[in-house]
């Protein structure tokens, strides 16, 4: 988890505490807060690909848990490769039905940018870093929003999705061709865990 915090606070370095707990969060829980019907899920997926406006430059996928199982997939680059939106929404569906968070990894994360923080690998206060957990884990760990100023400068618009569930198709845009990569793969044609560990090297999943 180290390396994705230090990433994503120089990719983002007017990001806010908000913004901190949000990646966290999504990379211990995935997209379980948002579970929806179908329906529901497929309109607002629609309605935000209409509406895509400019944003900085982005990966297709990007981890965001220490494990690399979780990834957010951006929109913006998602359109431009003219792929199946019916393949993100069955994957971000399927992420918050089947998969199960973990609070401790919750904790955890939070421990380590505690000490990213005291090395001032990141740009915020270390109290500040254990004040905004403490409320947090108060609260029960909620869902929250990105701050006002990170949904101004940076436009996020992404997908939290499992990558285990995540079809050939969308791997095939990130790794190129599947041809010789492991066939480990569901009935469903997801890929296994292992995919980006074994074959993505330069696309930001090597280990």
């Amino acid at each position: 988890m180290r390396d994705i915090l230090i990433d994503q606070a120089r990719r983002h370095p007017r990001w806010a505490l908000e913004d901190l707990y949000k990646l966290i969060h999504q990379g211990a829980m995935g997209s379980e807060h948002a579970v929806i019907d179908e329906a529901h899920g497929r309109e607002w997926l629609t309605r935000e690909l209409k509406g895509l406006g400019s944003g900085p430059e982005e990966p297709l996928l990007e981890p965001i848990s220490g494990d690399r199982l979780i990834v957010r997939v951006h929109l913006r680059p998602f359109a431009r490769l003219g792929l199946d939106s019916e393949v993100l929404l069955a994957a971000f569906l399927r992420t918050g039905k089947e998969f199960r968070g973990s609070t401790d990894r919750i904790e955890e994360s939070f421990s380590e940018a505690a000490r990213l923080a005291r090395e001032g690998l990141i740009a915020f206060d270390e109290a500040y870093v254990d004040g905004f957990f403490a409320r947090m884990k108060a609260a029960g760990f909620p869902a929250i929003h990105h701050s006002a100023v990170f949904q101004a400068e940076y436009h996020p618009a992404y997908r939290v999705v499992a990558r285990a569930f995540l079809a050939r198709e969308l791997l095939a845009a990130v790794l190129g061709p599947m041809t010789g990569l492991c066939d480990e793969v569901s009935n469903e044609g997801a890929a296994c865990a292992r995919c980006f560990d074994c074959s993505a090297r330069g696309t930001g999943f090597a280990q």
